[in-house]
């Protein structure tokens, strides 16, 4: 890596605390400033962590609950093991890796989580249209898994479209906020859209995990 970057990250507080804390990842500090703000985690709860890799988030649900809770941790990219936590590798459409997220929850989620992001290409335009896909994938995910009540967290990069998903989030969920995590960097586009309060959709068949 450039000489350049290591010398940015080791300014970045949330890297050096991070590293002191044994997060994988700074991103552990927005799961945590998330979390403050609405209350996401605790003992009992099923997690599904989407786009988890490295697994600072996972690491992140699983101290916050005190090893007493479910969580099933997904990703295209291989995870080195997160112990108390039920790695899966695979896309979230793909109907076998939902069939495996099902097994690992053994029961409807309390909350999904998805901090996945798009492979940026530095063309603004794009790179919204592609964390918003992801977005939408995310929710369709939520859909399917959430039990009623439950909550729904994804980032998502801002652009002319980010309205798309506040609108389906409106849709699903009682209450929809908008959130930017102290831990976020300045220069940083992303946001986090939060959904409390879930709606089943009236009139469809909703699958059960488990």
């Amino acid at each position: 890596m450039p000489k350049g970057w290591r010398k940015e990250q080791s300014r970045d507080p949330y890297f050096r605390r991070a590293k002191a804390e044994g997060y994988r990842a700074r991103s552990a500090y927005k799961l945590l400033d998330l979390d403050a703000k609405f209350h996401l985690l605790g003992p009992g709860k099923r997690v599904l962590d989407l786009g988890a890799a490295p697994g600072s988030w996972t690491q992140v649900v699983l101290r916050r609950c005190g090893g007493h809770c479910t969580v099933a941790a997904v990703d295209l990219q291989e995870m080195e093991p997160v112990p108390g936590a039920t790695l899966i590798q695979g896309d979230i459409a793909s109907p076998a890796i939902r069939a495996q997220m099902a097994a690992a929850l053994s029961g409807p989620a309390d909350l999904v989580l998805s901090d996945v992001s798009p492979r940026v290409s530095g063309i603004a335009l794009t790179d919204h249209a592609r964390s918003l896909a992801l977005a939408e994938a995310s929710l369709d995910v939520a859909e399917h898994f959430l039990k009623p009540g439950g909550a729904f967290v994804v980032k998502v990069f801002m652009g002319e479209d980010f309205n798309r998903i506040l609108v389906l989030a409106r849709s699903r969920f009682a209450k929809v906020q908008v959130f930017q995590p102290q831990a976020t960097r300045e220069e940083s586009r992303e946001r986090y859209v939060v959904g409390l309060g879930f709606r089943p959709p009236a009139g469809e068949a909703k699958e059960t995990p488990g």
